[in-house]
């Protein structure tokens, strides 16, 4: 009997364990949803109703706003790294993986939250740097890869990119009534198309390193740097 009721509290156990898994799964999504949706003022009865939980089960999952930003924000990162490495993995054609990579972090809205999070950010830097560095490395490769191949404009860094990707992708201010969502596969071609080589004109200045990046995340706090 004993070892019967052992068994039965291990498999109790790991369905608890299961369960409290796909909750914290569904609040990290939610939140991010609620996010982009409502801004920063985003409330957690508003993230809870989304889940599909009651206030006291993302309690017992972050212990403030704070840590489930920095969640958040480490799930949209985690998502961007594995679009970039993907993308360069499968795709064949090197404009194409630019392609992928450029509709795939818009379409986490990077633009949107990159802002909004910056409270989580501060807390999650350390954690970050593994991951930078392999977005770092996938992006580099994607560069060259397309720049080899004479599909990108020789002036153009992969600093450039992710400088422009959460700028072509944030929200308008005053504008929250508009579903502007629309507009982004559409802008982001134009910007795909002025990548393209052979270039029409002189960019002024140098493209952006990943080092300034690293230097625009100490005072900005963007997820994607």
């Amino acid at each position: 009997m004993g070892t019967v009721s052992t068994t039965a509290e291990r498999g109790h156990a790991t369905r608890m364990r299961a369960d409290a898994s796909r909750n914290r799964e569904r609040i990290v999504a939610a939140a991010r949803e609620a996010l982009v949706e409502y801004g920063a003022e985003v409330t957690l009865d508003q993230i809870a109703r989304r889940a599909g939980v009651g206030n006291a089960t993302i309690y017992r999952h972050f212990a403030d706003r704070p840590e489930l930003f920095r969640q958040v924000t480490l799930a949209v990162i985690d998502r961007i790294v594995e679009l970039a490495e993907s993308a360069l993995a499968d795709e064949p054609d090197a404009f194409e993986a630019l392609r992928r990579f450029v509709h795939g972090a818009a379409d986490e809205r990077i633009g949107a939250l990159c802002l909004i999070m910056s409270e989580g950010c501060e807390r999650a830097v350390a954690e970050f740097t593994e991951k930078r560095v392999r977005l770092e490395r996938a992006v580099q490769a994607i560069v060259d890869r397309a720049r080899d191949a004479g599909l990108l404009r020789p002036d153009v860094t992969p600093g450039d990119i992710l400088i422009a990707l959460p700028k072509l992708t944030r929200p308008l201010p005053n504008v929250g009534c508009l579903n502007l969502d629309r507009f982004i596969d559409r802008h982001l071609e134009l910007f795909l198309d002025g990548l393209r080589a052979p270039a029409r004109s002189i960019l002024p200045g140098v493209g952006a390193t990943f080092e300034d990046l690293q230097r625009r995340h100490t005072t900005t706090t963007t997820p994607v740097a």
